[in-house]
């Protein structure tokens, strides 16, 4: 296991910040989780739990599963250093992971120990949420709740997230001279783009959470390798609300093609919870009785939530500490007041929703 920066190491902390501390300090970009996996396999078996690692690289601390406490490990690539800072407000950690979803998931770990539920750290979320598609494919049960790790804000409930429709389209036509007036292919593909962005156009008053985002993400175009054609190849990703299906979309795409095709490759259907489910009760609870103010907040991206919610019937949630406008962002940081505060948050909530001794 990579330890902590010495400088960190040395301060001050209790030892759920410490594990905190640990898990930032070891990078863990997508496809590099094991070192972080490992360190909490070391904190669960420390804590006499069962614990193990499955193919993909997915933790599990299997235990009461009347609660399921679910986060990733995988974190996007960056460096920033790691260090404990002293502002006005008390300590903050900076580096990467602290925030999405390092911080969470270490939030999570602590409550599980405390509480004695189940927990499961997955791996792949920021790429293509392969730990959690490995667990819902799989024989595991369905929890009694889910509770998924994202920054809320240890005062937020996190309800919804859009859904997500990814495909590649892929136009050829013949090379000509550019006087021609026919379209090639690469005129062809923004054609169709123009097109699906006119379909998609939103009320200027509507909600984010309540429009269809579409969005290329690459554009590759230009002759072909022996001259004699012309290829346009378009990623596009769609951000799907829950007014809609991720088929109503993906059908409203394949409606605007003229020439050329599209291959969908990935679909995640989007999730809206209910605010009166008894897993929203006991946070909007917990939350209260830590002095905070709850709010219920949707997401306008997609998590794995949305991946559980495809298949397991339970009530769920999104939640965990840390300011969701420094995902990926160069000055990532984590308040520690506020990670202890969603510690407490998470052990009263799972505490309210376990059955009675």
């Amino acid at each position: 296991m990579t330890e902590a920066l010495p400088d960190v190491a040395d301060a001050e902390l209790t030892d759920a910040q410490q594990l905190l501390v640990d898990l930032v300090a070891i990078p863990s970009p997508s496809g590099e989780e094991e070192a972080a996996a490992q360190r909490l396999v070391d904190f669960f078996e420390a804590h006499d739990r069962e614990v193990w690692i499955d193919e993909v690289g997915n933790v599990h601390a299997p235990a009461d599963d009347s609660v399921l406490l679910t986060s990733h490990i995988d974190t996007v690539p960056g460096d920033i250093p790691v260090e404990i800072r002293e502002v006005e407000r008390g300590k903050e950690l900076w580096g990467r992971g602290s925030v999405d979803a390092t911080g969470p998931l270490a939030a999570m770990a602590v409550a599980a120990v405390e509480t004695g539920v189940s927990f499961l750290g997955v791996v792949g979320e920021e790429v293509d949420s392969r730990g959690s598609r490995h667990v819902i494919e799989s024989d595991r049960p369905e929890p009694g709740a889910l509770i998924n790790g994202e920054p809320s804000g240890w005062t937020g409930i996190t309800l919804g997230y859009r859904g997500l429709l990814a495909g590649t389209y892929v136009a050829t036509s013949e090379s000509g001279h550019t006087s021609r007036p026919e379209n090639n292919a690469i005129q062809d593909a923004m054609d169709w783009w123009a097109r699906v962005e006119e379909e998609f156009d939103p009320d200027e008053y509507l909600p984010v959470f309540e429009r269809v985002t579409c969005k290329p993400t690459s554009f590759e175009g230009g002759p072909s390798a022996d001259g004699l054609s012309v290829e346009a190849t378009m990623e596009v990703q769609f951000r799907v609300p829950p007014e809609y299906t991720v088929g109503d979309v993906r059908e409203m795409a394949d409606g605007q093609l003229d020439t050329g095709t599209v291959h969908w490759y990935d679909r995640v259907p989007p999730v809206m919870e209910s605010p009166r489910t008894p897993v929203a009760r006991a946070f909007r609870a917990a939350i209260r009785e830590a002095g905070g103010d709850p709010r219920l907040l949707r997401k306008t991206g997609t998590a794995d939530m949305n991946v559980f919610a495809s298949v397991w019937d339970c009530p769920m949630i999104t939640y965990g500490p840390g300011d969701s406008d420094l995902d990926h962002a160069p000055n990532e940081h984590l308040a520690l007041d506020e990670y202890d505060r969603s510690i407490e948050v998470l052990i009263d909530a799972c505490q309210r929703l376990q059955p009675p001794q």
